[in-house]
């Protein structure tokens, strides 16, 4: 089977789903070819090593990777945003289509705006698409604050359904994802749950380290990590008011790592409050990250109360679990009942200091081995249910059985009798 895979972003950017599903097809015996951009995220610049140029082909792990020219923008403002979005939307229709092989089926992985590049491949091709949900439209434009202007909104809704009603199949990261898009007339038979995993050759239990934990300050705390972004949607301010909160309780400790937007709003905050309970450390390498898990006693995930968020999944919660630690989640919906489905969270309502506070005492209060528990709960779902090659054969599933449709159109519309099903 020949795959296209489609997506602005691809290794070495920081967003390793794409060439984990090429890799893991390339290695189940399948042919797969990669459109995409010039690698620019997440600093909107070039980079080295990869000039704009009008196409160029490379080839990682038996991947075929084409890189086509577009607009590189990673800042705040709206327009720019759009901009890279529509020009790499623009380049991959118009060469994409020009210089791919035909191919069995079409897997769109981000943004929305792909979806228009595997529409038009698809009718110059005759190439099914699959397009992959990672963020809800037009729901995530206006919850996360990206998007006011009124026109853009009903616009980007309509060019979803236009995108959705078109793929052969629609693959969702949520059980929420798929409840919204049949509330939005997507037929159910198009819309299968894939969700995301982690790499658990990263992501898994390792020995804390002494003295990493003296060095970043984690030595005689009690300490409830986040890791991520800290922008709007994360609403980290609710976190400083629980710790305000907990300031009596002298070795329990918040500490965030990571960057964004309102990094230095919060440090700001934090520093006003007086709140010695809260540390700042700055974004870390993805292979670094379990070594600061091991030194937590339980891990955040954390978002605002927003109905799109009740839907969403946080990737941060997988790689949580992979790692065998506690969760504490203050969130609404799938990512909490996933956690405590699990038997490894701790919940707490979202946008609620005094319900953070409360769960973070909660955790505080149990014994050592009730929070290892947890954990192993949480590390042992997560190998039964998330890791990479369990949940990649399901995307491989998927492909087959809409190359396998598409073989069949193909008949029927020769004028051959068709019945029954066929083998993958």
């Amino acid at each position: 089977m020949h795959i296209l895979l489609i997506s602005q972003y691809y290794h070495p950017e920081p967003e390793p789903i794409p060439h984990q599903i090429g890799k893991g097809m390339v290695d189940r015996g399948h042919r797969v070819t990669v459109i995409t951009g010039i690698p620019n995220y997440p600093t909107g610049r070039f980079f080295s090593g990869y000039p704009l140029k009008l196409r160029q082909w490379e080839e990682l792990d038996g991947v075929r990777i084409l890189r086509l020219p577009l607009y590189p923008d990673h800042s705040s403002s709206s327009v720019k945003r759009a901009a890279c979005y529509l020009s790499f939307a623009l380049t991959s229709s118009c060469l994409g289509a020009l210089l791919v092989e035909p191919a069995d089926i079409a897997f769109v992985y981000h943004p929305l705006t792909l979806g228009i590049t595997a529409w038009w491949i698809g009718l110059v091709k005759k190439v099914p698409y699959i397009f992959n949900i990672q963020d809800m439209y037009p729901e995530s434009l206006t919850s996360t604050g990206l998007v006011t202007n009124g026109f853009v909104v009903p616009a980007v809704a309509r060019l979803a359904k236009f995108i959705y009603d078109k793929a052969a199949a629609v693959a969702v990261i949520s059980p929420g994802f798929r409840k919204n898009l049949i509330e939005k007339g997507i037929p159910e038979h198009k819309i299968q749950v894939v969700l995301n995993w982690a790499d658990e050759s990263i992501y898994h239990p390792v020995r804390r380290d002494t003295a990493m934990a003296d060095e970043f300050g984690f030595t005689g705390h009690f300490n409830i990590l986040y890791a991520g972004s800290m922008g709007p949607p994360q609403g980290l301010h609710n976190l400083l008011k629980a710790a305000s909160l907990l300031r009596d309780i002298p070795d329990l400790q918040f500490v965030l790592i990571g960057d964004g937007l309102e990094r230095p709003m919060l440090e700001a905050t934090a520093a006003e409050l007086g709140l010695r309970n809260v540390r700042f450390l700055h974004r870390q390498p993805a292979s670094r990250m379990p070594a600061f898990y091991a030194l937590a006693d339980a891990l955040l995930v954390h978002l605002i109360d927003d109905p799109l968020f009740e839907i969403t999944i946080p990737s941060k919660t997988q790689s949580y679990l992979a790692c065998g630690r506690p969760l504490l989640t203050s969130v609404k919906g799938d990512a909490a009942d996933l956690a405590v489905s699990a038997g490894a969270a701790v919940t707490a309502q979202p946008s609620d200091p005094v319900d953070l506070a409360r769960a973070a005492m909660q955790l505080y209060e149990m014994n050592p081995a009730q929070r290892q528990r947890m954990g192993e709960a949480g590390r042992k779902f997560f190998l039964e249910n998330l890791t990479m090659n369990r949940l990649l054969d399901e995307y491989e599933d998927l492909f087959r059985r809409m190359a396998r449709d598409k073989r069949r159109t193909r008949r029927t519309d020769s004028g051959q009798f068709v019945c029954g099903s066929s083998g993958a």
